[in-house]
This record gives C-alpha cells, structure tokens and sequence, in this order.
C-alpha cells in the first residue's frame, strides 16, 4: 500500500495564522446558505484592529500622534476599522513582547473585551515577539512591514509587480516560520529502526520556501530584461520621474500632464505599478513615469523586491518631487523621501520641487495636536504654522532647485507647472544631445 505523503500548498497569506486558531471561527466566514433565497453570503464582517506604538521617551507628543495617525491611515487602508490606539514610552522596546508586561496586560484585555481581530504594530516585530505576542492575545499581530506589504498585495496589478509583491511576502515570512502551524513540530523521515534524525517539517518548509523565493527572484530577472530593453528604445528621450511621499498627488499630476485615467485614490498607496506615459507640451515631448510612493519605515524587501521598478527613478533624467503642503508634517516627509532617494542611488538627479494641494492649506491649523488618548504627555507650546506665502517666500529663496506651489485637484498654476517643465525638459535635452533634434515620439 502506497504511503500517504503531506502537500505543501503554501500561501504567504496565512504566514500570522495563530497555531491555536479555533477552526470553528474560522468556518464562521465561509459562505452560508439563505434557506428561504437558496442563495450563498458572501459578505465578512469588517475586521478591527487596536494599534501599539512604542515611542522614545525623547520623542515629541505631536510627532508620536502624528505616526499613529498615518499608521491609522493605512490600516483603514488595509480595509480594518481602528478602535483603540496605545502607546507606551520606553528607553528600548521590550526583547520579548514589544510592550512592558502591564502595557501588555492592558492591551489583553480590551482585546477579550472588544473582541477585536488584530493588534497593528507601529513597528518591525522580531519573529520571537510575533510568537509570544500570538500566544498571549490569541489574535492576529501584525507588524508595520506586513501592513504595508498587504496593501501593495492588493494594490498590485502588474504581473511584475504582483511578483515583486510575493517575493516580499515569501522573504517577509522564511524567519517566521515557527509555530505558525501545529505540524510543524513532528519529524519527516527518521523514526523507530531508522538512522538519522530526519528531516523536521519547519526544515521541509523553509526549503519549500527558499525554493519559491528562488523561482520568483528568476522570474523578477526575466522581467527586468524586459524593462531594460524598454528603456535602451527610449534612449535619446527626456525622461521624467514623478517622487514623493504617499498620497501627495502624483496620480493626479500624471492624468493631468497627460490626459491618461491612471488610477488615483485619498489612501495610501493608490499606486503600486510604475506607469510611463508619453507627454508633449508645446511640441516638446518627454516620457513621464508615475512610481510608487515612500514612506516612513519603507520594509527593506520592498525596497529590494521593486527594485525594476524603481530603475524607472533611477535611469530617470529629471525627478519631479512631489509634496502635499497641507500635511502637517510636510517637511519631514520631504526627509523621508530624500533619504530614500539616497537608498537607491538617485539623490543626485536635477530636481523640480513641487508644493501640491494648496488649496487645503491652512496656517490657522496648527501641527500641534491634543493628547486624545492614553500614553500621550500633556501638549507643549506650539507654534502658529506660517502663511503659505511665507511658504512660498522661505523655500523659493533656499532652494537651489525650481520650487512651485499648485493645486493638481482644483487646477490651479498647472500651466506654470507645464511650462517649467518645458524649460527644463528642452534644456537637459539640448545639454544631453546636443547634435540632435528634439525627437518625435509618434
């Protein structure tokens, strides 16, 4: 009689599966069938996630809330509804489960009492810290990385970019393979009257994975060859990125400079795939990519796994930084996408500034925030925003590069955009080819 051998069918969307999941819940979302329609329910009940940050003692209340607030954001994102925010200050956040053990305890029981599905951490968890926060709150824990990681998940639409997602996933799960599933502590192979110790399940696992990491990272070769040869066609071609923080507007720049419907959206990461367009303003033709945004604590995988795609930022001959200047925290995201810039070796590239949604700033607003909930220290003094033109005035003198301010949504000093766009389009053209003619992309 033939043994019977155990399949792997591995998914990365079960990797924070708790080992001692109650199946019987988990049948409780399967479709259920109306007696009196003869029909099937598909609808779930929309998850609820409790978010934990555990800021430097040094760290500012504003900055602290602020980070909540994105981390909210992107939850919400996620499609999850928060329903309780903690944070909790310490010197260095604990080995073993992130949060100090009263914290943790408190954490616990809003969750027993609340029923809540998740608890969202504004942080990267170690893989000891995912198991021991799982066994003690009995929900799904999810990290900052694995958040952001789902969203692009969802978001992409691409072969490659749906590729560059899983290969995140898969490298975002092989050290957090433990205790994920109750099978994995018994033994392949070995056994009574057998030599060796055999082969455990996680051992099987892991290679099952380093295997499709593997074919995915081949996958990912084939299609940046691809890319390149795209690219070599272009050659003699201005080429335009479109940078910035998530959520900024570049989505609706790009529709407007183009008159193309690249999908755009109030959340973050409405865009995943890199888009190209052909632009021509005043018979000055340029190609203009739309690429994916940045963020605070970007995971690293991402970073590597899109790497084809963010060749579109690199190889690009003029970047286009896009920023929302009603944010309160503007100038930090400006940082933010700066750095990241430098992390893939494209911070040297000639530079347009751009200020969008001005018609959504307002100075009386302050960035201040108020201590709403628990773990915040009393508000400090704060200081009134400035007005936009003294935006306008301050970066406008210490700038080096060209700074202007719009509004890509109420359409306001767009054609100033196109023809500083022009000017600077024709003049690297000129510089860069200067025995050739503006070229003809039709």
């Amino acid at each position: 009689m033939a043994k019977k051998t155990k399949s792997h069918n591995w998914s990365p969307t079960n990797s924070t599966r708790h080992p001692n999941a109650d199946d019987a819940k988990a049948g409780a979302y399967l479709p259920t069938k109306d007696p009196t329609k003869g029909t099937y329910e598909t609808s779930t009940e929309q998850e609820t996630a409790v978010l934990v940050a555990v800021p430097d003692k040094r760290q500012a209340d504003t900055k602290t809330q602020e980070y909540l607030d994105e981390l909210a954001f992107l939850t919400e994102t996620a499609g999850a509804i928060v329903t309780k925010r903690f944070v909790q200050r310490l010197e260095k956040p604990d080995t073993r489960t992130f949060v100090g053990e009263g914290k943790l305890a408190e954490i616990k029981a809003y969750v027993r009492h609340t029923k809540a599905s998740m608890v969202i951490f504004d942080d990267d968890l170690s893989p000891s810290q995912l198991r021991n926060l799982e066994a003690e709150l009995q929900v799904k824990i999810v990290d900052r990385s694995l958040l952001i990681i789902d969203i692009f998940a969802r978001r992409a639409k691409s072969a490659t970019a749906r590729t560059q997602v899983e290969l995140a996933q898969y490298q975002y799960l092989l050290p957090r393979l433990t205790g994920l599933w109750t099978h994995l502590g018994r033994q392949r192979g070995g056994g009574v009257a057998q030599r060796g110790p055999g082969e455990t399940e996680i051992e099987t696992d892991r290679r099952v994975v380093r295997d499709r990491i593997a074919l995915l990272k081949e996958k990912l070769e084939d299609f940046e060859k691809q890319s390149n040869t795209q690219r070599k066609s272009r050659s003699g071609i201005v080429r335009v990125a479109l940078v910035g923080y998530t959520n900024v507007g570049k989505s609706t720049i790009m529709n407007l400079l183009s008159r193309s419907d690249v999908f755009a959206e109030n959340k973050l990461f409405a865009t995943v795939d890199s888009t190209v367009r052909k632009v021509v303003l005043e018979n000055i033709p340029f190609l203009l990519s739309d690429t994916v945004g940045f963020i605070r604590k970007l995971p690293t995988r991402l970073i590597e796994s899109f790497k084809s795609t963010l060749d579109e930022i690199r190889e690009a001959d003029l970047l286009v930084h896009v920023v929302d200047i009603s944010h309160p925290t503007f100038e930090e995201q400006i940082e933010v996408v700066n750095d990241t810039l430098k992390d893939i070796g494209a911070a040297d590239k000639p530079m347009l500034l751009v200020f969008n949604k001005i018609d959504q700033y307002n100075h009386e607003n302050s960035a201040d925030y108020h201590s709403n909930f628990e773990g915040m220290n009393p508000d400090e003094d704060h200081v009134p925003r400035p007005t936009l033109e003294q935006l306008q005035a301050t970066y406008m003198a210490k700038m080096h590069d060209p700074v202007i301010f719009i509004s890509a949504q109420e359409r306001q000093n767009i054609d100033e955009l196109r023809a500083l766009l022009v000017r600077h389009v024709q003049a690297i053209h000129e510089k860069r080819y200067p025995n050739q003619p503006v070229p003809d992309l039709d």
